[in-house]
């Protein structure tokens, strides 16, 4: 999946960004109570952590499993927010709709041993080139002139 969406942090241009998404998913537990994600090195790329769902895993145990991130706000601190309490008997997994993080973000099994499985969307933002966007409109252009109207059918007359 892949679209494209208006860039407004540069002023006095307007460029575009291109988005793609690709799964996610990290199991946490005793042994690996943490996960670290970080999106490659490469500087026009920004990489985002798109979180989904929380869930216990088969052979939990009944006990609490806190799971917390740790991110950067937009002051640029690095602060830790707990987002699930799973228990097997009473809430073994949570939404959490469309949580959205920039790289890096750590994942922890702060309580409990788990096996906790965490999901969701790897998302790479990219700027696109003016002449990349060309292209793309170029052949938007010709896919909608390869579209062929369908004619309705003709009724049969009575005799």
């Amino acid at each position: 999946m892949s679209f494209h969406d208006d860039d407004s942090s540069d002023i006095g241009r307007v460029g575009q960004s291109k988005l793609e998404s690709y799964l996610f998913s990290c199991e946490l537990s005793s042994k690996v109570p943490f996960y670290t994600f970080q999106g490659d090195e490469e500087e026009d790329l920004e990489h985002f952590l798109e979180l989904r769902t929380v869930c216990l895993g088969e052979g939990a145990k009944e006990e609490s499993n806190v799971v917390e991130v740790t991110a950067m706000n937009h002051q640029g601190k690095t602060i830790s927010v707990p987002i699930a309490n799973l228990h097997i008997n009473c809430l073994p997994t949570v939404s959490l709709g469309e949580f959205e993080l920039k790289a890096p973000v750590t994942i922890r099994l702060k309580s409990g041993t788990g096996p906790v499985t965490v999901s969701g969307l790897h998302l790479i933002a990219s700027e696109v080139a003016d002449s990349d966007l060309s292209d793309e409109e170029d052949e938007d252009e010709d896919e909608e002139e390869e579209i062929i109207p369908i004619k309705p059918a003709k009724k049969k007359q009575k005799l």
